[in-house]
């Protein structure tokens, strides 16, 4: 099952699409911190937890009814998370007292109306999602930047899926060394420089960060597929190869403008005292 996360309001909420029973399955803990309306990730989990308790105290189904997978978290490692179908959730939300419930409740109801919509027009996916981004203020050229980008690093997690690497932990420890080759930040250090906190990175990077991204995963693959590298340590180099060329571009970009590539700059509605949005003003 593969890990798509998908955007309520300014939220990301991680899900996993189960083919074989052609099922949703939503992070618990994401849709607590949204009903809950908690920036702290941790304050959000005890909630649930708590509430885990009480309701089976209660001899509540909902509870029984959750999973556990594995699914990535902030520091980009995967651990086992409760997960639950819409069905489920509907009827955990009822246990929350929440402005956000009823937005909640009919957001989860469209899923799975879009995803028949998707498995027939997948091209529906790409639209839902460029109206998305549009929504949140974002210009056309950056969202056919996103778009492009997300082409590049779907066929890079292609060559790792037939070559050995495995989806979850390998997958994240490999995204973050090109991630760091290139910008000489760590995934979770980026995040942190934005003020970030279950937000997706790319949905918050400039034009520039998200073409020396596309860069570097495209520098990436090109270079595993040219020496056939197979597995971790092959792929580890073809990774680290790949996002030095990004970054020695970089630099060369940083000399000749003066400005640096990675910034501060988010797409936050309420940027936090210090931290600037990007919507309506240049890149610092």
């Amino acid at each position: 099952m593969k890990v798509m996360p998908v955007q309520f309001e300014n939220s990301d909420i991680r899900r996993v699409y189960d083919e074989k029973s052609q099922t949703w399955y939503f992070s618990v803990v994401d849709i607590i911190q949204v009903l809950t309306q908690q920036s702290d990730f941790q304050t959000a989990r005890k909630y649930w937890n708590k509430l885990k308790e009480r309701l089976n105290k209660e001899g509540s189904q909902s509870v029984t009814n959750c999973h556990r997978l594995k699914l990535p978290a902030a520091d980009g490692k995967s651990y086992l998370t409760d997960v639950a179908s819409a069905e489920t959730l509907l009827r955990l939300v009822q246990s929350v007292p929440s402005p956000k419930a009823e937005p909640i409740k009919l957001w989860l109801a469209k899923v799975g109306y879009e995803r028949m919509q998707e498995m027939a027009d997948p091209a529906s996916a790409l639209e839902r999602a460029r109206e998305t981004w549009k929504k949140h203020g974002r210009s056309e050229k950056w969202i056919q930047q996103r778009m492009t980008g997300q082409e590049t690093r779907n066929k890079l997690t292609d060559y790792w899926a037939s070559h050995e690497i495995k989806e979850g932990e390998e997958y994240a420890i490999l995204t973050n060394l090109i991630h760091e080759e290139w910008s000489g930040l760590t995934v979770q250090d980026h995040k942190d420089i934005k003020g970030l906190k279950s937000q997706n990175l790319r949905d918050h990077m400039s034009e520039a960060e998200l073409i020396f991204t596309a860069l570097a995963e495209l520098s990436t693959r090109q270079i595993a597929e040219t020496t056939q590298a197979t597995g971790m340590d092959e792929n580890q180099t073809a990774a680290k190869t790949g996002g030095s060329i990004a970054r020695k571009a970089r630099l060369e970009l940083e000399s000749k403008t003066g400005r640096r590539v990675v910034t501060r700059d988010n797409f936050l509605p309420e940027p936090r005292a210090g931290v600037k949005g990007i919507k309506g003003r240049q890149s610092q």
